[in-house]
């Protein structure tokens, strides 16, 4: 029987948000053993939908025993401290070494994870698995879409598999390509891996793929060329998380093929293309007067608003107010706002009771987030413990657990109070505390792209305003002092350049796509 090893570890790391220490992952997930199987087979598990797929899908094709060793995932933040990464990797080799021999190994991890001190820790963590298992082992791994591609992490890895779609919604569709193509791997197609990476390094509001956009037509390219059955079983291209600012940040294309020369010239069409476009990577936001101004208009149109620079989803820390703060002073209306983050709040609330007006506390303690902290009356409308199931977009079908929850009316303005950090992706957020969007004329989510699959069924595309505010997740890079990032990258570097490899060069002069 063939035996294959599954294992995940899901962290996005903002070189700029505080670290990231163990109680984060209990906080999100930490499974061990025939844990991860259990929790795979629940209705509502609390991992995510990529582990469960892939078994799923090569049960399809292999009669094969599963090794479950460990999936962790925490919110994305800041590095992982040190000893939390070295304890992976220690536990992670020592379960490879005591189960045996392995025919494969399976890697759901996100690719844009930072250490205290490991800049690399995917390709260290990879790098590891390859060490344990030998050179002839394959080794398949699923990335999110704003994976930062290493050189470590494509030598170590037989394919790397990139999310099509952001907000994400197809990680179970990636999962199952990447058992379809381990599954011939280890039937003996050999494969071959191509991969660039651009010095291109856009905030993630230009990384949308539903539309018009560079970055959206090049991953709809990809897509149209992938096949796990043919010839191409793989055209990934990543977006890159330009917050993680390390030297491995860029967009980078991946192709894996059966035939090396079209692995390369695939790889070298994407990314010239990309490099070609690159001026097209740059976003117009909504300043925070205009986007008041539209919300409280004679004309009652109805708004999205992303408060897309305090982003839990991005390392975020859900507490900033200049947008929450404008609102009110402006006497908005039929407003509804989350997800505020702050456990205290939420604690006064509940010992309040439903019903109660408290002195509601935003900011309290202001070092840590950004805009001014104030203080508001604040009627108790709805409370709740938090657990909730995902319904559309990138938690749907998951078990979330928000911690104590509070609805807060302030004017015309009702607040989320949630516990823990999340980012505002899925209407049941409101939803479970009795508030429906479609109630409201304007929402206000702390989100940067992933609501926009939560709550289309309430607002179109033309309905979103992307608002400039403050935070760890600002599209405006120039808020931020980059000292990883390899300069010079564009757009922060309008005269940023692209050598391409010399196996590259006859393919894009080919194309007329040398820079």
């Amino acid at each position: 029987m063939t035996r294959i090893a599954v294992l995940g570890v899901h962290l996005e790391s903002n070189r700029f948000a505080p670290m990231t220490r163990r109680a984060n992952f209990n906080e999100r997930v930490w499974l061990e053993g025939d844990a991860i199987l259990s929790d795979a087979q629940s209705d509502a598990p609390r991992q995510g939908a990529e582990i469960p797929a892939f078994l799923d899908e090569i049960a399809r094709h292999l009669d094969a025993e599963i090794l479950p060793l460990l999936v962790a995932g925490a919110e994305p933040g800041g590095p992982l401290e040190e000893p939390v990464l070295q304890g992976i990797l220690s536990m992670l080799q020592d379960r490879l070494a005591a189960e045996g021999p392995v025919d494969a190994v399976y890697v759901s991890s996100h690719g844009a994870m930072v250490g205290e001190r490991t800049l690399d820790p995917d390709g260290a963590l990879l790098a590891a698995i390859r060490g344990a298992v030998g050179p002839d082992v394959p080794i398949v791994a699923t990335l999110d879409l704003h994976a930062n591609l290493s050189e470590k992490m494509a030598s170590a890895a037989d394919c790397l598999i990139g999310y099509r779609t952001n907000p994400h919604v197809d990680q179970a569709e990636v999962a199952r390509e990447a058992a379809i193509i381990l599954a011939r791997m280890i039937g003996g197609t050999e494969f071959h891996m191509a991969f660039l990476r651009l010095p291109l390094t856009p905030a993630s509001v230009t990384l949308l793929t539903n539309g018009p956009g560079a970055y959206a037509e090049r991953v709809r390219d990809a897509a149209e060329l992938t096949n796990p059955h043919g010839q191409i079983a793989n055209a990934t291209v990543l977006g890159g998380f330009v917050y993680s600012d390390t030297p491995d940040n860029g967009l980078a294309v991946i192709v894996t093929a059966t035939d090396r020369a079209v692995a390369e010239r695939e790889t070298a069409r994407l990314a010239g293309e990309l490099w070609a476009e690159r001026h097209r990577f740059t976003r117009e936001l909504t300043p925070i007067p205009d986007a008041i101004r539209a919300v409280t208009a004679a004309d009652g149109a109805r708004w999205i608003l992303s408060d897309a620079g305090d982003n839990p989803g991005g390392g975020g820390r859900g507490t900033s107010t200049d947008l929450l703060r404008a609102l009110i002073d402006a006497a908005a209306t039929d407003v509804l706002y989350g997800l505020f983050v702050d456990a205290e709040l939420a604690a006064e609330a509940t010992a309040a009771g439903i019903g109660a007006r408290i002195a509601a506390r935003f900011l309290r303690h202001g070092a840590d987030g950004f805009g001014e902290p104030f203080t508001a009356k604040a009627d108790v409308l709805a409370l709740s413990d938090g657990d909730v199931v995902g319904r559309r977009g990138l938690v749907a079908g998951r078990r979330v657990e928000l911690g104590p929850t509070a609805a807060l009316r302030i004017g015309g303005v009702t607040v989320v109070v949630a516990s823990t950090r999340k980012q505002c992706a899925d209407p049941v957020y409101f939803e479970h505390l009795g508030l429906d969007p479609a109630a409201f004329r304007a929402v206000v989510v702390k989100s940067r792209g992933h609501f926009r699959a939560g709550f289309d069924e309430f607002f179109a595309p033309e309905q979103v305003l992307e608002v400039d505010t403050k935070g760890l997740t600002s599209p405006v890079l120039s808020n931020f002092t980059f000292r990883g990032l390899p300069r010079p990258v564009y757009p922060l570097d309008a005269d940023a350049v692209w050598t391409p490899p010399d196996w590259a060069v006859p393919h894009l002069q080919a194309l007329d796509l040398l820079p």
